[in-house]
């Protein structure tokens, strides 16, 4: 993978978040150069700024909705490669601001393609969206690619429709396979430096900071969790492979084991575990809007594709981000908390 990264012109939208930030870091060990597009860090404290970043690729501040924003930053990198990350993804904002989710989700996407389809640079593109694409019946086993698309909430309805803007575009102005496009579906991620709010680990992390007790609004609702490391690799697997040769384009689900999907509540008592120092956590629904129950992603077809499969399961991504954590609380050295995190994984 370091052979193709190499030197290779790089474009991120969303860089500034949590996954972004991490496959920065990961693109600059790989010898990448990156550009990356996004609104300013989506929380405070921010990976991307905790990790100086910004210092050590080409950052430009700005909105996925400014298509003529977009296109100065595009042409003036000329990237070969592209990762569309840039997303507004919570679903609880969605609900609070669901213009702005569409708006950014749904435009967003047509303005990177828009950029792609108006150059002659680009050779690989992947779309970043969710597990949540899928019409969502709430059964035990998980959903394939072929499955239909309909998310509920307008975060995941947003982004099902950027699976279809993608899928049209690569059949109007892509057919002849000038550029390959593919969409990754990741379940949920975490790791060390998500800040996010309304997010299990996110929330551990803060309580466990702050010595207060952890609450969980819904413990008996199931999601597959993986280190954020395990969909990055994927990622650049599928775009380096597809670059290579363009049979590999497609949708792939990228997501953890059945083993490690669980319930929200056995996620907090493997964080309580790992973290001790007499943490604990209590239930609290606060009656927030819709939120799935059960949801599961069949990933044979990345694994029968390209021989993949996960490297950490759940209680060793958990491992890892009690270390990251703890490496904040103590004043260590994040960027080489990360890189260190980055060789084991590679290395698993």
């Amino acid at each position: 993978m370091k052979d193709f990264y190499q030197g290779k012109k790089v474009f991120i939208t969303g860089h500034t978040g949590f996954k972004g930030s991490w496959l920065c870091a990961i693109l600059k060990k790989l010898g990448a150069e990156v550009t990356g597009y996004s609104l300013k860090p989506p929380t405070t404290p921010s990976l991307f700024e905790l990790s100086g970043m910004e210092s050590r690729i080409r950052s430009v501040i700005g909105d996925v909705r400014d298509y003529e924003s977009l296109k100065k930053a595009f042409d003036e990198a000329q990237p070969e490669i592209i990762f569309h990350l840039a997303a507004q993804p919570i679903v609880r904002e969605s609900y609070e601001n669901p213009a702005y989710t569409y708006e950014t989700n749904v435009m967003g996407t047509v303005n990177i393609l828009e950029c792609v389809r108006n150059s002659s640079c680009v050779k690989s593109f992947l779309n970043v969206t969710t597990d949540k694409v899928y019409l969502n019946r709430e059964w035990e086993w998980g959903y394939r690619e072929n499955e239909q698309l309909d998310g509920y909430d307008p975060y995941s309805n947003s982004k099902s429709c950027s699976e279809l803007v993608t899928h049209s575009y690569k059949r109007s102005f892509f057919a002849d396979d000038h550029v390959a496009i593919s969409t990754a579906r990741a379940g949920n991620v975490i790791g060390g430096g998500d800040f996010s709010r309304d997010r299990i680990i996110p929330d551990c992390v803060r309580a466990a900071m702050k010595g207060e007790d952890i609450i969980v609004r819904n413990p008996h609702s199931t999601r597959p969790y993986q280190h954020v490391l395990e969909p990055l690799f994927a990622y650049l697997m599928i775009a380096m492979k597809q670059a290579e040769d363009s049979k590999y384009q497609g949708y792939y689900n990228v997501g953890p084991d059945d083993a490690d999907c669980f319930e929200t509540g056995a996620i907090a008592d493997l964080f309580v575990k790992r973290w001790g120092e007499g943490l604990k956590w209590i239930e609290q629904h606060d009656g927030g809007p819709h939120e799935a129950n059960f949801l599961k992603l069949d990933c044979s077809k990345l694994k029968s594709t390209f021989g993949w499969s996960p490297r950490w399961n759940l209680n060793q991504a958990i491992e890892k981000t009690v270390e990251w954590s703890k490496c904040l609380l103590s004043g260590g050295d994040i960027n080489e908390c990360m890189n260190r995190q980055i060789d084991e994984f590679r290395s698993k």
